[in-house]
């Protein structure tokens, strides 16, 4: 579909802006918005929604309120004045169909230190990148769709239908954030997620879950070792069993869309705490896990294969038998899903790159989750991610491509013509 006049007009507003939009996604990533330590992060998303003429309003995660839902991931921490960030842009006209952004605010740490080139909480821009924790993930997405929705009003237009910015936290651990705003209400006939895949279209991703193992030993002297019952060396065990629970997965029912991707489905230890005392045998260990399963799979079924992997491994030591690991879980439970390339949202987005790069759009086959897990599963209309091209998420001396970004703030201004309509 070839740009229209309106359109262009609207373009190139967001090139007027990409300033702006840089200044924006630097501001965010000085706040070193960490689990639990997201205030100000928040704070600076809300007054940016201010300054651009937004109206937004807090929505808290209230554990009581969303116990009893099913996409709800308990949580060994406390919501105490924790929340999210929301705005609507009603409507100016009607006929158009209503679309909600939505983005994570919160980042993982950034240690250890010592292996990024500069601080990760000072942004500096190099050779067209962006550097710093959160810049591609996902503190710049925020940006490109806030400024897409402001590029309207910016261009002198109006929307035939609402549009819902949505800035969450615990992206990074649960989904709580996003459920919260859920069922808060916020929901709309398409949902974009500028998470930094690049431009393309997320239909498939993983379930994900969360859990912890504690294991017992006796401590003794480490003169008397023989004596005792190393609670760290116990942990190995059950490591080694999950791990090869872990091989049985990527190779049983391995749905069409995975099976180009080698080994799509990753565990990963990820904390391990033993031990208080080098001359000491440790009496407890605890590891904390997250593993991943295929769409079409159940949260409760994973949980039972590892279980069921812990109690046989256990059953094969004499020690453990008698004193079998305890198993809990906890953050993550969120299952997979697989969509068709050509839904109507989809489509459109498609339609969108092709005018914007004379390419067509790929699909993308994660092998992870996002907060879309919550709108697909739970929500009504039609969710995907579509954003900038990023590198070293997670990882040290992250970075983002700035020119990737402005790309995403037009596409998403183009979609908003295109799905809610550009009024005059």
């Amino acid at each position: 579909m070839p740009l229209e006049k309106q359109e262009r007009k609207l373009l190139e507003t967001v090139d007027h802006l990409a300033d702006d939009i840089l200044d924006y996604v630097c501001r965010l990533v000085r706040e070193p918005s960490m689990l639990g330590n997201e205030a100000s992060v928040v704070r600076v998303a809300e007054e940016e929604l201010k300054k651009l003429s937004f109206h937004p309003v807090s929505v808290p995660i209230d554990p009581a309120t969303l116990a009893k839902h099913p996409g709800f991931a308990p949580v060994p921490w406390e919501y105490e004045g924790r929340r999210n960030v929301v705005a609507v842009r009603e409507a100016n006209g009607e006929g158009g169909q209503s679309l909600l952004l939505n983005g994570h605010l919160d980042v993982v740490s950034p240690e250890p230190l010592e292996f990024w080139d500069r601080d990760p909480f000072d942004p500096m821009v190099e050779n067209g990148w962006l550097y710093g924790r959160g810049a591609g993930d996902m503190k710049s997405g925020v940006a490109a769709m806030t400024y897409a929705v402001h590029a309207v009003e910016k261009a002198g237009f109006g929307l035939h239908a609402p549009v819902t910015i949505e800035t969450v936290i615990e992206e990074e651990c649960c989904g709580n954030g996003a459920l919260a705003c859920l069922d808060a209400g916020y929901d709309a006939e398409a949902v974009l997620i500028p998470e930094p895949f690049g431009p393309t279209i997320l239909t498939n991703q993983l379930g994900v879950l969360w859990f912890k193992v504690s294991v017992r030993g006796v401590p003794v002297h480490v003169q008397s070792a023989p004596a005792g019952t190393n609670a760290i060396e116990k942990s190995y065990l059950i490591i080694e069993a999950l791990r090869q629970l872990e091989g049985e997965l990527n190779r049983s029912d391995v749905p069409q869309k995975y099976k180009d991707i080698p080994h799509p489905l990753n565990l990963n230890i990820g904390i391990f705490k033993g031990g208080d005392w080098p001359s000491t045998v440790p009496a407890t260990s605890e590891f904390h896990g997250r593993l991943s399963f295929f769409p079409g799979v159940s949260y409760e079924h994973i949980c039972e294969r590892i279980v069921k992997t812990v109690e046989n491994a256990a059953k094969q030591d004499p020690w453990l038998a008698e004193n079998p690991p305890v198993i809990d879980f906890y953050g993550f439970r969120s299952e997979g899903h697989s969509l068709a390339f050509d839904l109507p949202a989809f489509s459109l987005l498609a339609d969108c790159h092709k005018a914007l790069t004379g390419e067509d759009a790929r699909e993308y086959i994660a092998t992870c989750t996002t907060d879309l897990r919550v709108f697909n599963l739970f929500g009504s209309g039609q969710a995907t991610c579509y954003g900038p091209v990023a590198e070293n998420i997670h990882g040290s001396n992250e970075r983002v491509n700035i020119g990737s970004v402005v790309h995403v703030a037009k596409a998403y201004a183009l979609f908003l013509s295109r799905w809610c309509g550009l009024d005059e």
